[in-house]
């Protein structure tokens, strides 16, 4: 069976690096109108620079402007939108330190980017899917939403538990209207800045140690993660609902 999103409206979030460019040019490769927003404009443009990609700089910590970009799609396409993937998400710039030097500003930030805008993108969709009885919404959570997290940040790993508590309530709440809503939880993927730093700072017998809990003995990449998100919002995940699935190459 050959997947195909021809004549389909996608939706991606956090799509100026990383995972979200590999899904939005994943989507586009197989025929999706896609949409793809980052908080940056000149990567988000890049991102769309081979075509069939439509970009936008939004904030979504700003909640006005993020449901006004679903309004907004769904304007110009006259239609409701057919896959939402809420991939923004990430550390802000953020490294480990103990519990009680956390600001609130920085555990808010990471909140904000990670679980509120997911909340609030769905939201804005779910109206739209529930008058076309159909709809797919992926969120990317992590294996850091499944257990603790390797980057030792305590917001980052508290909004990924959020993300699959999020994403497992609205299954329930949407499934009866032809909606699913599914998780992809990536193992560690060296894909941006953030990540890298992650990656040096293990050193050369941290970064063998932590290979060798692979079964795969190897990394993943960004392709990968796109991959699972194609599956979630394709027919053959038609009866596939809140659920959780690791992309880790077997830990």
């Amino acid at each position: 069976m050959q997947i195909r999103f021809d004549d389909k409206t996608v939706a991606v979030t956090g799509a100026g690096h990383g995972f979200g460019r590999a899904i939005a040019r994943r989507f586009a490769s197989l025929g999706a109108r896609v949409f793809a927003t980052d908080v940056t404009e000149a990567t988000v443009r890049e991102t769309a620079a081979p075509g069939g990609i439509t970009p936008a700089a939004v904030d979504l910590r700003d909640r006005a402007a993020a449901a006004a970009w679903i309004a907004n799609i769904e304007q110009t396409t006259g239609r409701a939108i057919d896959v939402l993937v809420n991939n923004a998400g990430g550390v802000a710039g953020q490294t480990n330190r103990p519990i009680e030097d956390v600001p609130d500003a920085d555990w808010n930030v990471i909140f904000d980017i990670g679980v509120n805008a997911a909340f609030v993108l769905c939201r804005a969709a779910a109206p739209g899917m529930k008058r076309n009885g159909s709809g797919r919404i992926v969120n990317i959570s992590s294996g850091a939403g499944l257990q603790a997290s390797l980057t030792g940040i305590q917001a980052y790993c508290a909004t990924k538990h959020a993300v699959v508590g999020l994403t497992r309530q609205l299954a329930h709440e949407l499934g009866p209207f032809g909606i699913t809503v599914n998780s992809v939880a990536p193992g560690f993927i060296r894909t941006n800045e953030a990540t890298e730093r992650q990656w040096d700072s293990y050193g050369p017998d941290g970064q063998k140690a932590l290979v060798d809990r692979i079964a795969m003995k190897r990394l993943g990449s960004a392709d990968d993660i796109a991959d699972a998100v194609v599956f979630f919002a394709s027919d053959l995940a038609g009866f596939v609902n809140g659920q959780i699935l690791s992309v880790d190459g077997g830990r």
